[in-house]
């Protein structure tokens, strides 16, 4: 009867270890998930630019938007661009440090409608790296994509003739003073 209980305490001991180790690995997997999939509009990195360029021509427009705790302004300079499916776009977004100390962002993005993402890839852009902005100091922040060609050849996407650009800057960590 002890080894019967030993087993059972190792048993549940190792299935508590591996659902702790599942929950602090979930959001990275998520990530993995959305990346890979789209899923909830996450745009796709770009690994190499298409090859071809299709007829079907997108709108691209462009939001901006701010955590509360970031003291900057943030906006498109273009409300929206036409783009080719397959072809390379390039974009730019203002921002502007209103305070007069050093901060850090780091924007969040993703697209509309959530279908889109899997289509959307960046090639450059600012949401990469986090931003440093020194007080009042001022920048434009290009952002390089394109439409995947493939996006013709998917039924479900025959309704999709305008895809949102979103990004949302948070502030990173406290500003040295």
């Amino acid at each position: 009867m002890k080894e019967y209980h030993r087993s059972t305490l190792i048993i549940l001991s190792s299935l508590a270890f591996v659902m702790l180790a599942i929950t602090f690995a979930s959001s990275a997997l998520f990530r993995m998930f959305c990346e890979k999939t789209g899923h909830g509009g996450t745009t796709q990195v770009a690994k190499r630019l298409p090859i071809r360029v299709e007829q079907r021509v997108i709108t691209v427009r462009f939001n901006a938007d701010i955590q509360p705790q970031l003291p900057w302004d943030f906006k498109p300079l273009q409300k929206e661009i036409k783009v080719k499916a397959g072809e390379v776009g390039l974009a730019f977004y203002h921002g502007k440090n209103l305070s007069p100390h050093h901060t850090v962002g780091m924007a969040t993005y993703n697209v509309t409608p959530h279908k889109a993402g899997i289509y959307f890839n960046k090639v450059e852009c600012f949401c990469f790296l986090e931003q440093h902005l020194e007080g009042e100091q001022a920048t434009d922040f290009p952002v390089q994509f394109f439409i995947d060609p493939d996006i013709v050849k998917d039924p479900t996407m025959d309704d999709v003739d305008t895809i949102t650009l979103s990004y949302t800057f948070f502030r990173l960590k406290k500003p040295s003073l």
